[in-house]
């Protein structure tokens, strides 16, 4: 087990490197000047912009200015923000802390929720059960993300007013302690029922047909002719072989919801990566850029791998598998 950790640990860290790699070129290829974006539209004589391109070291070659990149990275510096005027490591980490806060609670939801809908549907299989589940899932799935926001905003927040149409915490009143958290949840709701909405209908998929081939499996048969109760052979039976799949397809929704998130916070005006993301796109500021990709990678990677290695004490097929192995190696 422990080969196959390193193994994938392994395999991760050369991903983060090529991915490092292959953004720092593209981000390079971008058209625009970052040295004019942040000057703006105000004229400023030649000599300062070649002293501040300069500076920056912009005038390098590409290969001197990659090789600065890579010693610097390795070192813990992500560079100097041109349009924040601030260190790029402690501004996106300030902003990932959010960003986390709405990625991680609405994928937790959402395999939560998914799981019990699956169960629910899938002992009520082409019933009128399924069939509204399947069809309140797809709806949501196919509504996209920027569009969905707007239409709760409009529904509960200005024509009901329920719940804040917008930001991390109200700005008139700013309560601490207990409520304070209860005033930031209330800001979450909205965006999290936009990323929840896109990733219960894949989970919900997944778990569906993972329970729907356990059901055929002759253990549950057995268990079903011994007369054990349906809700015991569920519990004990079919949830535990089939959450691998789903165990296995959380990882991968875990990227896909840092990037989804990036319109979320831009309609909900949430102060997380998404919204420094664009700020960056338009004020070239290709340190921040360079940052947020890095830092996404590594999230993606450890996700990846997290889920990976539950899977795999999850599953004890892969652990005999895993052993198996292990015992051919040191017999040769």
């Amino acid at each position: 087990m422990t080969n196959y950790i390193l193994r994938r640990l392994f395999w991760g860290l050369l991903a983060i490197c090529i991915i490092t790699c292959v953004n720092f070129v593209i981000i390079k290829l971008v058209p625009g000047d970052p040295v004019r974006a942040m000057l703006g539209d105000y004229p400023a004589p030649r000599d300062y912009v070649e002293r501040v391109t300069r500076e920056l070291g912009l005038d390098q070659p590409l290969h001197i200015q990659f090789v600065r990149y890579v010693t610097n990275l390795a070192q813990g510096d992500f560079g100097f923000s041109f349009s924040n005027r601030r260190p790029v490591l402690p501004l996106i980490l300030d902003r990932a802390q959010y960003t986390l806060l709405l990625i991680l609670p609405s994928i937790v939801v959402s395999v939560v929720l998914g799981i019990v809908l699956a169960m629910v549907s899938a002992r009520r299989s082409q019933g009128a059960v399924d069939n509204s589940i399947s069809a309140v899932v797809a709806l949501g799935y196919s509504m996209p993300s920027f569009w969905l926001g707007q239409i709760l905003v409009l529904i509960f927040a200005i024509g009901l007013s329920w719940l804040p149409a917008a930001g991390l915490r109200s700005l008139r009143v700013q309560p601490e302690g207990l409520s304070g958290a209860l005033d930031v949840m209330k800001h979450m709701i909205l965006p999290m029922i936009c990323v929840v909405s896109f990733k219960l209908a894949i989970i919900l998929r997944v778990a569906r047909a993972s329970i729907m081939g356990v059901l055929q499996d002759d253990f549950v048969i057995t268990a079903r002719a011994k007369g054990v109760p349906e809700r015991e052979i569920m519990r004990r039976h079919i949830l535990p072989n089939a959450l691998i799949p789903v165990i296995a397809v959380t990882g991968y929704q875990f990227g896909h919801a840092l990037t989804s998130s990036i319109l979320v916070e831009t309609v909900f005006a949430w102060p997380g990566l998404g919204s420094l993301f664009i700020d960056a796109v338009t004020n070239r500021d290709f340190p921040v850029l360079q940052g947020i990709l890095v830092l996404s990678t590594v999230l993606v990677v450890a996700a990846n791998l997290i889920a990976d290695i539950v899977a795999s004490y999850a599953d004890p097929r892969v652990r005999r598998n895993l052993g198996a192995r292990s015992g051919r190696i040191l017999s040769r």
